[in-house]
């Protein structure tokens, strides 16, 4: 991995997620100094599933000490369905309707999907282990400051002082209050996702659902009205995973995640083929995730410029876009190379020059996630059977070819002399967009 000269910027990160961690490793190739603060005390492989476009894999394969060294490590650990393909079927009588190809790989702009934890470990390992970025874990900051000159945190009752701190802490973010100037409210979407993820052991001893276990990597999906349930096996069948997205309206003041019950989920699945319930029961444990929105921020760039939200802090998502953590990670590799072209005499403008090329390309992304949650809760059957392709998952080429340092790179220079024209108060304000949706707590 080459990295650019020294540009004698510092940058402090909040949050050691993958857009935290994306931010760190792209600034530390663009010749910034970087560091992160997380308040996890320690890093554990938790979670289930996720996805990675290949905008995200054209990322991943420029890490390491030879192109596609990292993500070699990723795809060992991913599913692969190549063979199998995403396979849609009808909620109630179970048929495919829709067979849906794996397009072929691209050497340097893979799809990842996989457990969270066990992707997420390597790419921590990698930036702290490999490329030795501080990453101070147990620090949870109590707040942010900034003046024309400087930004920083406090933690553990001591300021850190940075050119630019980036707020990746997400949908929680305390670095929002100090960018908005108030407090962003949770609010119930009127939707939740079951999830579970657990080993074959009882899966493969049911002659129904060995099938799934026994034949190499397995997506399949079932779609029905207002609920849409996703099961994969991973890592030649060896992990199985599951996601069931319904109607909630559950109050979410204090949490929104959950142990989830069986019992529920079984409700729920009434009428529908008995192979998913057949799936269901296999299930050790399971959370029960309500999907919150928060209204549109006006802004992601604080008043000085010093202070940028990231990833889910600034646009959570809606799971059905499969480009939360994508996006967050084109965040990162689009405010790295806007710093280095900027300077360190520019940083604000640079700043603001990052937010003025994310943001309407994120809205539309964003969107995405709406279209296709309701392409499958509202779905015309008597069109699908004309069309079987008009249920498949949408893979826009304007998404998924996208390459975020080359246009960062291109776009940099019109998006500085749009920023300063409009004069650093104005630059700040920027539409309002429509709800916008998170899974991550």
């Amino acid at each position: 991995m080459t990295t650019k000269p020294k540009t004698g910027i510092k940058v402090v990160i909040v949050g050691a997620g993958f857009g935290g961690l994306t931010a760190a490793i792209e600034c530390h190739r663009q010749g910034h100094d970087v560091e992160i603060y997380e308040s996890f005390p320690a890093l554990k492989v938790l979670g289930d599933i996720i996805s990675f476009g290949s905008n995200a894999g054209r990322i991943f394969h420029r890490w390491g000490k030879t192109p596609g060294e990292i993500a070699d490590r990723l795809r060992a650990v991913s599913i692969d369905l190549r063979e199998y393909g995403f396979r849609i079927h009808k909620y109630d009588t179970g048929e495919v309707v829709f067979h849906q190809k794996t397009p072929p790989p691209a050497e340097d702009a893979p799809v990842f999907n996989g457990h969270r934890g066990e992707l997420h470990q390597i790419v921590f390992d990698y930036a702290r282990d490999e490329l030795g970025i501080p990453i101070h874990l147990g620090h949870f900051v109590e707040e942010y400051f900034e003046d024309d000159n400087q930004a920083g945190i406090v933690v553990k009752g001591k300021k850190v002082y940075a050119d630019v701190v980036v707020g990746s802490d997400g949908v929680r973010s305390k670095a929002r209050t100090l960018v908005l100037g108030y407090e962003d409210k949770p609010k119930s979407s009127g939707y939740a996702v079951w999830r579970a993820w657990f080993s074959n052991k009882d899966m493969i001893q049911d002659p129904r659902t060995k099938q799934f276990c026994e034949n190499g990597d397995t997506f399949n999906g079932w779609i029905g009205p207002d609920v849409h349930f996703l099961f994969s096996t991973i890592k030649n069948g060896s992990d199985c995973c599951w996601v069931l997205t319904h109607r909630d309206e559950h109050d979410i003041k204090e949490s929104w995640s959950f142990p989830g019950k069986l019992e529920e989920v079984f409700k729920v699945l009434e009428g529908w083929d008995p192979m998913c319930r057949a799936i269901v029961e296999k299930t050790p444990s399971l959370v029960d995730w309500k999907l919150v929105y928060r209204d549109p921020l006006p802004t992601w760039t604080s008043t000085h410029g010093r202070i940028i939200l990231l990833g889910d802090a600034a646009h959570p998502f809606l799971p059905t876009s499969a480009q939360g953590a994508t996006q967050a990670m084109e965040d990162g590799v689009n405010l790295a190379v806007c710093l280095r072209k900027g300077g360190k005499a520019n940083i604000p403008a640079a700043v603001r020059a990052h937010q003025e090329i994310r943001y309407e390309r994120v809205r539309a992304v964003q969107k995405t996630g709406e279209t296709t949650r309701d392409m499958w809760h509202k779905t015309d059957w008597a069109k699908v059977k004309e069309d079987p392709t008009s249920i498949g998952f949408p893979r826009d080429d304007w998404i998924h070819t996208f390459d975020a340092e080359k246009n960062a790179e291109e776009t940099f220079d019109e998006a500085l002399a749009k920023v300063q024209s409009k004069g650093a108060a104005a630059a700040t304000s920027v539409p309002a967009a429509a709800p916008v949706v998170s899974t991550e707590a």
